[in-house]
């Protein structure tokens, strides 16, 4: 109790996280030391209404640090309050620690993962999606093609494309994602919909590349990399004291009771 007078001195701040249960705050506690970073979990925790082991996961990941990080046009794109929120929504690196990929990194075989795995995938992306289906059939013309993993995100009114890709970036993937933003937007989206954003991750980028490419499209795209590992997605301060990937993935396959929770 000292201890948690001593991380909330503000006694407002105490009125603001006091709806969280106690075993929140000892995660928050004996977690976090930075008081900024204890207050943002603990608010995201109160708007999301995060379980302890979410909220831990979340930590774990660093989510604070990932959260709205993705290189966008949505401020260019959108209108200011949806470019904002967008923009939140996405996370740079998006970490799949749940996925365990060969040497081959093939875009199927992450593609199958995450969907095997909807519910962790679903905890990544962040509150508010939905899952809508993967290889969506899109019947252009006379030619069907099939968009990657499709979403639906309540909080944006819109659908969110993902298009995987297991290399570097290459701009001429935002043709191919833009296509697809387009048929959707023409063939699923209802008229009160918001416009279609796009998402394409890459197993890296450089970020100059993706700015400039960026610039010469009309609609809403994000680019984002992603981890398979903690260890690839952090600063190497930060690393020593986060359990191995084989320590994860079999925690994860055990169902251990500090799984992380949707």
């Amino acid at each position: 109790m000292r201890t948690f007078a001593e991380a909330w001195p503000d006694f407002a701040i105490v009125q603001r996280v006091a709806q969280l249960p106690w075993r929140h705050h000892i995660a928050l506690i004996e977690k976090l030391d930075d008081a900024g970073a204890r207050l943002w979990y603990a608010a995201a925790t109160v708007e999301s209404g995060w379980s302890r082991n979410v909220l831990v996961h979340h930590i774990d990941t660093r989510l604070r640090e990932r959260s709205g990080k993705a290189i966008s046009n949505f401020a260019a794109m959108l209108p200011p309050s949806d470019s904002d929120l967008a923009q939140q929504a996405t996370r740079d690196p998006y970490v799949f620690d749940f996925v365990a990929m060969t040497n081959r990194h093939n875009e199927r075989e992450l593609e199958s993962h995450l969907v095997t795995h909807v519910q962790k995938f679903l905890l990544e992306l962040g509150q508010g999606f939905a899952f809508v289906g993967e290889q969506v059939r899109l019947q252009i013309g006379d030619e069907e093609f099939f968009a990657d993993l499709l979403f639906y995100n309540f909080k944006l009114r819109c659908f969110v494309v993902i298009e995987l890709k297991a290399v570097k970036f290459d701009p001429s993937y935002l043709g191919q994602l833009g296509m697809y933003m387009a048929a959707l937007a023409d063939l699923l989206a209802h008229p009160e919909d918001r416009p279609t954003i796009g998402l394409l991750l890459c197993k890296t980028r450089n970020d100059v590349a993706v700015e400039y490419a960026l610039g010469g499209y009309s609609t809403p795209i994000g680019v984002a990399v992603w981890k398979s590992a903690l260890e690839e997605s952090l600063p190497e301060e930060f690393t020593a004291s986060l359990p191995s990937i084989e320590d994860i993935e079999a925690e994860l396959a055990g169902g251990g009771e500090d799984a992380p929770e949707s």
